[in-house]
Formats: structure tokens, C-alpha cells, sequence
């Protein structure tokens, strides 16, 4: 499509060599000889570029430029100006005009001027359609909801993104705060950064140091060169620290420099190392409550408590269920090869009388199983029904043992215990530390228990 230059000036003359001028670049020219027709011109018109001169009969070419920036948003203007008015250029750039011209000028100069004008607003186009198709694919679109809840959190997201504070993400066990997290990260000037993560509940205390703020080399034993801790390594990303509720109280003091001076200490160093990191802490715990029961220390918590997003648990947002649930059928579609268009209507019934303990992990999860056992076009009630007894199958098999008269009380309770954890780990894929939180009990005592039932979670992951 050919460039389009508007062309405002009352000299016929000179209009007339300027058009032709244009015009043999290949440039289609329209004119206008005052500022008032130029800007209707511009209005009703698709020009790329518009030259514009300053003394006009009526209104002048300073005073037309703010018309023609709500006239043609975008349109760039190149004033020309006598020798007399020189001054008036100078304004008009002071009011937006991309350039000036003193007249008589040559048009050599001229056509590098309209050029260079004519790839910034090609760049800028690009930039704006580079900009739509991020937004379309933005990890902004992967949280799942139109609920009043949802949009609330959309909302703050991305608001708190485009801030670069340091955020404190709170919900329930599958409430999506990882995904909150990614999406912070994504939409963020450091998104071409590093997105470093750590859950401080997996990494056993006497290596969690370590791994945060790394060490010198002879700083313990078995330390035989120099590491980089997670802040160094996040450096102009953003670093996620999951389950912060559960950071050892003797290693949040050394936490609250870090949040507070972007500074980090290696073991066994003697020197400070800054770092220029953006800071996301995620928990499913009151941290209020920890506390007041003296586990997690107050000025760190009001230190972390500064941007906070707290997401809804799926019992809140039921609205969003129909959506999720479509979204994770498709899901399930490309990874199992299936070709499911829906659920049924009394299963969809069924989906939102229930109050989803797991959240939207747990929907997901559900659906998954439903679209493996589903036979036609659409998930059935019965189908959703097995989903869910496979999930917690190992509770109704313990209780028929228990009325068998054959097994002992001890027996029946492993049997019990080893059931839950079960459900707990088909709850969240098998995440253990989700797991863990959801039973009541630590990340350590939980894998102990997986260890004694001889559980792989990797069983119960769905891919």
C-alpha cells in the first residue's frame, strides 16, 4: 500500500512542486490550503505523514497541530516555516510536530526527514501488533475467569507487574499462585530476564541457605569451589520463593536484608553482593497467624506485605468452572489424543455442587481423569463420578476392610493412613509439599510417611 502525505499549505505554487516532488517518489499526495480543511481532511482521511505550514489564512499551523493529533492519532507532522517565523517551528516541536523546515529548503533534505519519519511510524505499527499478539498470547491469558474475583486479580496483577515491586502472593493449596507468579514475571520489564524459582519447604534446612544466597568456596565441608545462590542467579529476572511461610526462623533476618537492601551474604563470605532482583513470596498459610505463633518473623512480614494478591479459592469464583473445565478439556484433548466437546449437563451439575478442597488443581486433575474414561462426545455424570472415586478410592476400600472382621485396628489405620495420602497426592498431582499442606502436616513427615507406605508420587502426576 502506498504512502499517503497530506500536504497544508496556501502557496499554490509551491504546493504544486512539493506534490509533484512527493508524487514522483511515489508518494500519493492529497492537499489543503488552510489548517481548518486540513484537519477535516486528516479526519475522514488515512495518512501517514503530514507537511503543514505554519502562516495559514485562519487558524495556524502551531494551533492545527493539537486538532490533528485527535483528528489522525499517530499521523506525524513535519512543519514548514519562512525565514520570518523561524521561531514558530521551534514551538511547533515544543507541541509535538516531529520536525521542521525553514523555507526555501531542498528536497533532498526533505525526503530524508519524511523517511525517517515514515519508519518510525512503520517501527511503531510493529511495535503495536507485536504488542496485541503478546497481549494474545500473555501468560496473562492463561489465569482462567471471568468472574467479578478473577477480574479483580487480573486487575491487580497487572498493575503490580508493570510496577516492579516486590509482590507477596496468598491462597489456598491449588489456588494457582505459581501461575499468578509466572504471569507477574511475564508481563514485567524483566521478562527477558532470568525466572529463577525455590520452594523454601522441599529444600531441607541445612541446605537452604546454601541454595539462596550460595557460598564461598572452604565455606563448609565438601564446599570445594564457589557457588551462586538463587538471588545472584535471578539477577535482573525475578526470583519466586513458594511456601515463604515455611522459611526457618533462622535464616528469615538474612531473608529480610536481602528484601530490604537487594543485598545477599554468600556462606562463608565477608563482603556484601547486590543484586537487582524482583522479589515474588508465595504462601498458603495465615501468615498473621505465623506470626503470632512466633514461626515467621513480623518484620519480614511487613516487609513482604506491601504488594499483596490474594487469589479466591474455586468455592468463590464458581462462575469460572464452566470455563476452567472447558479449558482443561481441550487440554486433555492434545495430551491423550481424545476429541471430547464438553461434559454433560447433569455432570456439569454434579462439577459445581461440589466445593473443590483442591481448588482449580484439583479440578483439573478431576477432568483429566473424567476425559480418560470417557467413552462418547461429552464427559457423562458417571464418568465424573469414577474420576472422583478413583481419586479416593483407597478411603472406600479401607472402610470395607475395616468391616471385614480380619484386620487388625493397627492394620486398618496404615491402611487409612496410607489411603488419604493418596487422595492428598491425586489432589495435587503429586506435589508433596501441596500435599503436605493439605494433610496438616510438614513437607519432612510427609515424606517420611511416603517412604513407609512405599508412595511414588510421580504416580499420581498428570501429564
Amino acid at each position: 500500500m502506498a504512502v499517503r502525505i497530506l500536504v497544508v499549505d496556501d502557496d499554490q505554487a509551491f504546493q504544486g512542486l512539493l506534490v509533484d516532488a512527493l508524487t514522483d517518489k511515489g508518494y500519493e499526495v492529497e492537499t489543503a490550503a488552510t489548517a481548518e480543511e486540513g484537519i477535516e481532511k486528516a479526519r475522514n482521511g488515512s495518512f501517514d505523514l503530514a507537511l503543514h505550514d505554519v502562516k495559514l489564512p485562519g487558524m495556524s499551523g502551531v494551533d492545527a497541530l493539537p486538532h490533528l493529533a485527535e483528528a489522525a492519532p499517530g499521523m506525524d507532522v513535519i512543519v514548514m516555516t519562512g525565514y520570518a517565523t523561524k521561531g514558530s517551528g521551534v514551538e511547533a516541536m515544543k507541541r509535538g510536530a516531529y520536525d521542521y523546515f525553514t523555507k526555501p529548503f531542498s528536497m533532498g533534505e526533505m525526503d530524508v526527514v519524511i523517511r525517517r519519519a515514515l519508519e518510525k511510524r512503520k517501527l511503531q505499527r510493529e511495535l503495536s501488533t507485536l504488542r496485541k499478539n503478546l497481549r494474545a498470547d500473555s501468560p496473562l491469558e492463561a489465569l482462567i475467569g471471568q468472574s467479578e474475583a478473577m477480574m479483580l486479580v487480573k486487575e491487580r496483577i497487572e498493575r503490580v507487574a508493570e510496577l516492579d515491586a516486590d509482590v507477596l502472593v496468598v491462597g489456598e493449596t491449588g489456588t494457582g499462585k505459581e501461575l499468578v507468579s509466572d504471569t507477574i514475571h511475564g508481563l514485567s520489564s524483566r521478562v527477558s530476564g532470568p525466572f529463577i524459582k525455590i520452594n523454601c519447604a522441599a529444600i531441607p534446612e541445612s541446605l537452604l541457605e546454601s541454595e539462596l544466597f550460595g557460598h564461598e568456596k572452604g565455606a563448609f565441608t565438601g564446599a570445594g569451589a564457589v557457588k551462586k545462590g538463587k538471588f545472584e542467579l535471578a539477577e535482573g529476572g525475578t526470583i519466586l520463593l513458594d511456601e515463604i511461610g515455611d522459611m526457618p526462623i533462622h535464616l528469615q533476618p538474612k531473608l529480610l536484608r536481602a528484601v530490604e537492601q537487594k543485598q545477599v551474604e554468600r556462606l562463608g563470605g565477608i563482603s556484601p553482593i547486590s543484586f537487582d532482583v524482583r522479589i515474588i513470596a508465595a504462601t498458603n498459610q495465615e501468615l498473621e497467624q505465623r506470626v503470632r505463633d512466633g514461626a515467621f518473623r513480623s518484620d519480614l512480614y511487613y516487609r513482604l506485605n506491601v504488594a499483596t494478591i490474594q487469589l479466591p479459592p474455586l468455592r468463590q469464583r464458581m462462575d469460572d468452572l464452566p470455563l476452567l473445565a472447558e479449558h482443561f478439556i481441550r487440554r486433555a484433548n492434545r495430551r491423550l489424543g481424545t476429541d471430547i466437546l464438553g461434559i454433560a449437563p447433569d455432570a456439569m451439575a454434579a462439577m459445581m455442587a461440589y466445593d473443590w478442597p483442591g481448588n482449580v488443581r484439583q479440578l483439573a486433575n478431576a477432568v483429566e481423569r473424567a476425559s480418560i474414561f470417557c467413552k462418547g462426545s461429552h464427559i457423562t455424570r458417571a464418568e465424573v463420578d469414577l474420576a472422583f472415586s478413583k481419586a479416593v478410592q483407597g478411603g472406600e476400600e479401607t472402610a470395607s476392610v475395616i468391616l471385614d472382621g480380619e484386620t487388625t485396628l493397627k492394620q486398618a489405620l496404615q491402611e487409612y493412613e496410607r489411603a488419604v495420602i493418596s487422595a492428598a497426592l491425586a489432589r495435587t498431582s503429586g506435589v508433596q509439599t501441596e500435599a503436605a499442606a493439605l494433610l496438616g502436616v510438614s513437607p519432612k513427615n510427609l515424606w517420611n510417611k511416603l517412604q513407609k507406605h512405599h508412595l511414588d508420587p510421580a504416580e499420581f502426576i498428570v501429564r
